[in-house]
């Protein structure tokens, strides 16, 4: 048994490993693409619906590599799958800079997504709760505020790599910094030391309450693939937005890094504010922001008000992501943890690609984003329906112990 005295020392080093991973790694796969949307519009004449389906690839491969993925996670553990997944997205992006026809870039973005970016995501985040059997919401928040900064700064800066190197230039470039960045942080990667039999009582007695894993997903796995839905319209979709308002792909992608900059903060808070008021209602109220704030996107025509805006937008939308994970975190026993995660997570990339190629697919039918950001808005309402749902269903469980 190894020396829990270590455990409060070295869990920080794994959540500033986290972070820095997810920047890289998930700002890359999740998002990262939308700076390349118009420059390959541009390069090839191809449509943005099918331009889209490039990051959909990507996102149906982490959704499918997930589901294998989180349950390999709760057997091998985190180390070797984040170090396997690192070395196959970085190979992925260095071979998408040789590509030039749309299949090849649907494929290389479905191996990375499937072995590459789904070996990083559900394991890490099922090792953090591991990690953290207390006070797991503030940890996970800083993590997933790492993977914000990635989704602001990716592309940022592949649009300013675009405009220096060009479309290959910038793939590859991206994929040599995945070499260099996310190898070595793989290494970093270790399990949580083995809590003695009174320390793992004392967790459970503190008031966790876990419900079956097959509850959990479902409920779980239907409100990601909504939330996904509406969170990844803006994601993939305002770039674009504000470059059909007359803007500079630059100054478009930088409202983009400065809502996302914001959403750094709002992870961390929401992750805090999970641990205060409970998992469910945290993310209960970070998806009614998101909710409220999505259409009002295409109502704006100032870069100012652009900029403003997604910053507000933004500390909402960032707690989205928190509330699911820390919400799988307290409910589900951490032997089932990771495959839990996987399971959901996958519905979550489902989402994000329903989201993405329906904003291009709309975008395309009706030359206008506003049906697009509509269908978001109805997306994050149902989401709310079925989170109240599942919440109910936990206030009866405490009930049911709290009369035994």
């Amino acid at each position: 048994m190894q020396d829990t005295s270590e455990l409060p020392r070295y869990r920080w080093v794994i959540v500033s490993a986290s972070a820095l991973t997810l920047a890289l790694a998930m700002g890359a796969m999740v998002n990262g693409l939308s700076a390349f949307v118009i420059p390959l519009e541009e390069l090839h004449g191809w449509d943005r619906g099918d331009i889209s389906l490039i990051n959909v690839a990507g996102l149906l491969g982490m959704a499918f590599g997930g589901l294998f993925m989180g349950r390999a996670a709760d057997r091998f553990g985190t180390r070797p799958l984040v170090l396997t997944g690192s070395v196959v997205l970085a190979m992925c992006f260095l071979a998408t800079s040789f590509a030039n026809a749309l299949w090849h870039y649907y494929l290389l973005m479905f191996v990375a997504g499937f072995f590459g970016a789904a070996a990083i995501f559900p394991p890490i985040m099922a090792a953090l709760g591991n990690w953290f059997p207390v006070g797991a919401g503030l940890a996970i928040g800083i993590a997933s505020a790492g993977q914000a900064l990635g989704q602001g700064g990716v592309p940022y800066l592949s649009s300013l790599l675009i405009g220096w190197f060009g479309v290959s230039g910038a793939f590859a470039i991206i994929g040599l910094a995945m070499f260099a960045v996310l190898v070595p942080l793989a290494l970093i990667m270790r399990p949580p030391p083995r809590l003695s039999v009174a320390a793992q009582s004392s967790h459970t007695s503190s008031g966790t309450i876990y419900l079956p894993p097959r509850t959990v997903m479902i409920f779980m796995s239907a409100a990601i693939l909504l939330c996904c839905t509406c969170m990844s319209v803006p994601l993939m979709h305002l770039v674009p937005l504000i470059q059909g308002c007359g803007f500079a792909l630059e100054q478009a992608s930088s409202v983009l890094f400065s809502m996302l900059l914001v959403a750094i903060a709002g992870r961390v808070a929401f992750g805090k504010l999970a641990d205060i008021i409970g998992a469910l209602p945290a993310y209960m109220t970070a998806t009614a922001w998101m909710t409220l704030l999505v259409f009002g996107f295409t109502q704006i025509e100032s870069l100012g008000l652009f900029y403003g805006y997604a910053m507000v937008y933004g500390f909402g939308y960032a707690g989205v992501m928190t509330g699911v994970l820390v919400s799988i975190a307290a409910l589900t026993h951490p032997s089932k943890r990771g495959t839990v995660m996987g399971v959901v997570t996958m519905f979550g990339w489902f989402g994000h690609a329903n989201g993405g190629y329906l904003g291009g697919w709309l975008y395309d039918l009706t030359a206008s984003y506003s049906e697009a950001y509509a269908f978001a808005a109805a997306s994050g309402v149902l989401n709310l329906v079925i989170v109240a749902t599942l919440y109910m269903k936990t206030r009866q469980s405490d009930g049911v112990l709290a009369s035994a």
